[in-house]
């Protein structure tokens, strides 16, 4: 069986309408998921969390693309 692990992590971004972090040292690191669907729900609870704060961003990134080599890897499109 195929494991499909997701890393949910966010921060303060510099601007709101680009992707980069004010301090990655203060990242927030939610944690590794089995699957989609849990890292899904983990990233909604602290999207939703920090609502207020325009400049916090949480994501999502797939592990399992990094871990097999013999698949090639899908594009992933920059957000902004």
């Amino acid at each position: 069986m195929t494991q499909r692990l997701h890393l949910v992590f966010g921060g303060e971004l510099v601007n709101p309408s680009d992707n980069v972090f004010k301090n990655v040292a203060d990242l927030h690191i939610v944690g590794i998921f089995p699957d989609y669907a849990t890292a899904y729900n983990a990233w909604k609870t602290e999207a939703q969390r920090t609502v207020d704060n325009a400049h916090m961003r949480y994501f999502i990134a797939h592990l399992h693309r990094l871990r097999d080599e013999e698949t090639p890897a899908s594009p992933t499109e920059e957000l902004g």
